[in-house]
């Protein structure tokens, strides 16, 4: 009489676990087989990971300008934090601090001045940048005027000073 084969041994040797094999489609063959475009195709890039990019090319432009800007960290935060007790006192244990909402203005971006071991910060709000800019070039424009606007309040210069190219389209 025959003896059943024994199960096929894999590289190690020891024999293969028995069981279906995970599917990667539906049961008709159809579904998703893959990324829709490669990582490098702006496709696969968010709106959140694309306005980074922006803060930090403006960031860069800059530091060719401003080697000490090289010392400075550049913060995307979605929308500020408001103090509800209205004295601006530290929010999180980032360190950036909240703002005092005067009830007219959302601010842009903000200096956050070293303390401790944190070093100085300029941090850009995504959502209230977005929220007035249709188009992307509209966007890199105003990222880099509140890039400018707060690298001039921490280094004490006018934004012209600062960036000569600083309000021109």
């Amino acid at each position: 009489m025959d003896s059943p084969a024994p199960p096929p041994a894999t590289a190690g040797g020891t024999p293969s676990p028995a069981g279906p094999r995970p599917r990667h489609r539906d049961r008709h063959g159809r579904g998703m087989r893959g990324p829709i475009a490669p990582p490098q195709v702006p496709l696969s890039v968010s709106r959140g990971e694309a306005f980074v990019d922006l803060v930090h090319d403006s960031a860069e432009r800059l530091e060719r300008l401003w080697p000490q800007l090289s010392a400075v960290d550049f913060v995307v935060r979605e929308v500020p934090v408001t103090t509800r007790d209205g004295r601006g006192t530290m929010s999180d244990s980032e360190g950036l601090d909240a703002f005092e909402f005067d009830g007219e203005t959302v601010p842009l971006g903000r200096y956050v001045a070293a303390h401790g071991d944190a070093p100085d910060r300029i941090v850009v709000y995504r959502r209230p940048v977005e929220i007035r800019t249709k188009t992307r070039d509209e966007r890199a424009l105003l990222v880099h005027e509140v890039v400018v606007e707060q690298v001039a309040e921490l280094l004490g210069l006018a934004p012209e000073s600062v960036d000569p190219r600083y309000g021109q389209d």
